[in-house]
């Protein structure tokens, strides 16, 4: 884990596990708090923690059996 307080929307899209037009529609959507990077104004930042708490929530253990 990295000690930053965000990450790129590269970083957020494999920890998520989600394509780049999904990662862009939920940064359009306003799912994940982001910010503009001051040091490049294309770029935007995102909230390191709300996007590993999202991960954890979305990845289920795999020893659970599936719901049938």
């Amino acid at each position: 884990m990295s000690d930053s307080k965000y990450m790129s929307v590269g970083e957020a899209r494999e920890l998520l596990g989600v394509s780049e037009p999904k990662i862009a529609q939920m940064i359009k959507d306003h799912e994940i708090p982001w910010e503009i990077n001051p040091l490049d104004k294309r770029s935007k930042l995102l909230d390191r923690a709300f996007v590993e708490a999202l991960a954890a929530k979305v990845q289920r253990p795999k020893d659970l059996p599936d719901a049938a």
